[in-house]
């Protein structure tokens, strides 16, 4: 067969993720992978809010048409970016061993979230990260921030403001870690479902990439990732409201936490569970019912203009 062909994105941390992928296959896909570079909609929108165009699938639409017209052979995405509705035909093949799953702060003045001086401006473009930001400062001003890591950061530094909120596995796979001032802790800021997971999708009748793929899976990642992804779709993952979610396997068990907010940071909602990891769905499933009859419905069903991580 020919070399496999890994569509990705084209920012820094896009094709880490996708030359990591390509490492990991190596030569036994046929010969070297052929990296693909494709422009998103997210991409191409950079200037652009997220309230105005959305965030389901803005990231990966793209190459999701691109593997089901067969111009590229497998895709690698953020599991975070992966919409939990799915095209026919695509599977998600393979979810690697996750990394660190947090949120880091970064300041220019050095100063923790706990210190940032009153009315600090926080950059994210993340509804769940402002929402959760606000619920522990409330005086802080969240304003929009996007661009790749790189902008980001160099936005920061330009003073354009006093701190950033992004997530750590990026930071670490791109070698700057050393920018950051705190790592925020799940019970301050609760991560999105599938965050520090590289997935990769492809046809699903592709059966010989698909065989290709089979060492890449990490079975821990995958369930705690399936149960995040469960529980936000049964919270309606597709409406613009703040939603974390934490799995993870401890002791043989697989732990969930999930949180509900409203987006000025005034409410939250949580909400634990756990049980084996082959439970996965069903934990995600029973905890989006226990939020949704404590009143997380009251929240979600105020805001349905799309979700963002």
């Amino acid at each position: 067969m020919k070399a496999l062909r890994i569509g990705t994105r084209g920012s820094a941390l896009a094709l880490w993720q996708a030359r990591s992928i390509a490492r990991a296959l190596g030569k036994s896909a046929g010969g070297e992978p052929e990296i693909v570079i494709i422009k998103t909609s997210g991409d191409k929108f950079q200037q652009t809010s997220f309230s105005e165009i959305g965030t389901k699938g803005v990231f990966i639409k793209e190459l999701e048409d691109a593997l089901l017209e067969g111009r590229i052979d497998l895709a690698v995405h953020s599991m975070k970016d992966v919409p939990t509705e799915m095209p026919a035909g695509l599977t998600i093949a393979a979810i690697e061993k996750r990394e660190d799953v947090r949120d880091a702060l970064l300041s220019s003045s050095g100063a923790k979230l706990a210190s940032l001086p009153p009315g600090a401006r926080v950059g994210t473009s993340s509804l769940r990260r402002q929402s959760q930001l606000l619920y522990a400062r409330r005086d802080l001003r969240v304003l929009e921030l996007r661009g790749n890591v790189d902008t980001r950061i160099a936005k920061l530094k330009r003073g354009d403001y006093d701190a950033i909120v992004l997530a750590k596995a990026g930071l670490d796979r791109l070698d700057l870690s050393g920018s950051i001032t705190e790592v925020l802790p799940p019970e301050v800021s609760l991560p999105a479902a599938g965050q520090g997971a590289i997935g990769i999708e492809a046809r699903a009748g592709d059966t010989e990439t698909l065989r290709f793929l089979v060492p890449l899976e990490d079975a821990e990642t995958r369930s705690a990732v399936t149960a995040e992804r469960s529980a936000l779709a049964g919270l309606g993952g597709g409406c613009q409201v703040p939603i974390g979610a934490w799995g993870r396997v401890e002791n043989g068990q697989l732990a969930l936490d999930v949180a509900v907010l409203s987006p000025d940071g005034t409410q939250r909602m949580w909400e634990k569970d756990s049980g084996s990891p082959e439970e996965a769905e069903a934990i995600g499933k029973r905890i989006a019912q226990k939020l949704r009859e404590s009143g997380a419905a009251a929240l979600l069903d105020s805001e349905s203009r799309g979700t963002r991580a």
